[in-house]
């Protein structure tokens, strides 16, 4: 059971406000306080600084939140497994990014309730950022998630290497057929939404050629890949997504590759947990049974 004074350190850290702090836990802003220094005391470090009427956490703070929060995690997910018991149905929660939930995660997640038919499994959509997010504050037990993201304190496993490419509707008419991403600027982008991994290597990408999302002659936001590839069809702009998207569609002729210098980009999909959790190992073992189904539902599908 976490000491009561971590809870009161873990509450300031959420309200960056003391007196907020008491509130929420029905204590004295007092009795926060308390708590506080005697952590302080305790790991002989500072944990705030308050700087006017405002308060942040110290470099030494922020370490103990992120471990205090793990811990948080832990005994809260230990205390369901035991007031379950051992022979009650395992929960397994995990958050996948639009593109992969849509396109690439239900052949593996299939087999894997069909191995598991007891299983109780929660399956979350959002962006990496997001995901991440969620991830940190104990919702979900891992995720699945595309474009790059911090690795600090996090174990990561490769689920797939996908291509990222430019897309049109089939027929699309370009005043003159671009051959480099500049020449894609007098078009409208179809775009997804900041914190999406899709976003972010687009951005990158634009970046190395000192261009951005903004230079693009006019723009359309979707928070959804579904949404994009339906704007596509209908011939309402060009994007940028993973060839695992639109490889249907290409198939089908409703939709087109564009040929650009420097394209396809090579990204990965990766699995990601905390690497500091108790149940890290555990959620590592799911995190490759996942990975070696997919690969098996690939190879069936060649």
């Amino acid at each position: 059971m976490l000491d009561f004074r971590v809870r009161t350190f873990l509450t300031a850290c959420d309200t960056l406000n003391f007196t907020k702090a008491a509130k929420e836990l029905c204590i004295t802003q007092p009795a926060v306080s308390q708590h506080i220094r005697y952590l302080e005391q305790e790991y002989g470090a500072p944990l705030f600084v308050h700087e006017g009427k405002a308060t942040r956490l110290t470099d030494a703070g922020a370490q103990l939140r992120d471990a205090m929060r793990q811990m948080a995690t832990d005994e809260a997910r230990l205390r369901d497994r035991l007031a379950r018991g051992t022979d009650a149905p395992r929960r397994v929660s995990f958050g996948v990014t639009m593109t992969v939930g849509e396109y690439a995660v239900a052949t593996p997640l299939a087999a894997y309730l069909h191995r598991h038919p007891q299983r109780n499994v929660s399956v979350t959509l959002g962006n990496t950022q997001a995901l991440l997010e969620r991830l940190d504050a104990g919702d979900i037990d891992f995720a699945l998630v595309e474009g790059n993201f911090d690795r600090s304190g996090r174990g990561t496993l490769p689920y797939s290497t996908e291509d990222f490419v430019a897309a049109c509707a089939e027929g699309h008419e370009f005043a003159r057929e671009p051959r480099t991403l500049s020449d894609l600027l007098t078009e409208r982008l179809v775009v997804r939404e900041r914190g999406s991994g899709t976003r972010a290597i687009l951005e990158q990408s634009l970046a190395l050629r000192n261009l951005r999302v903004e230079d693009f002659a006019r723009r359309v936001q979707v928070g959804s890949m579904h949404g994009i590839i339906q704007l596509l069809r209908c011939d309402c702009g060009v994007s940028f997504l993973y060839r695992t998207a639109v490889e249907k569609d290409v198939r089908r002729g409703s939709l087109r590759l564009i040929d650009l210098e420097g394209f396809p980009l090579r990204h990965d999909f990766a699995f990601v947990w905390n690497a500091g959790s108790v149940f890290a190992d555990d959620v590592a073992r799911t995190c490759a049974e996942l990975c070696e189904l997919g690969r098996r539902g690939s190879q069936r599908g060649r």
